[in-house]
């Protein structure tokens, strides 16, 4: 049964499978393996993306200013009045 539910899928898929014996075990497995982890008690858990994840990774935003605009400019190696002055390319 699991493996013509395998067939129907590759082909909706338009996937061609050659081995459907060794795929239609992975899927059991697989199967097998989310049956076990139904029956786990999580009740009261807290649901998590990773288990590792405890506040978020991004720095916050801060406006900060890294020296005069006019300064900064300053340093181009060519420049047109307060514009960097760039090669064209075609």
């Amino acid at each position: 049964m699991l493996g013509e539910e395998l067939k129907i899928t590759a082909e909706l898929a338009m996937l061609e499978l050659t081995d459907t014996g060794t795929l239609e075990q992975a899927v059991q497995e697989m199967l097998e393996y989310f049956s076990k982890m139904m029956e786990v008690d999580v009740e009261g858990l807290t649901p998590t993306t990773h288990a590792l994840v405890t506040g978020n990774r991004v720095r916050a935003d801060e406006v900060r200013t890294d020296g005069e605009p006019d300064a900064l400019v300053d340093n181009a190696p060519k420049r047109e009045d307060r514009f960097f002055r760039i090669p064209n390319i075609f």
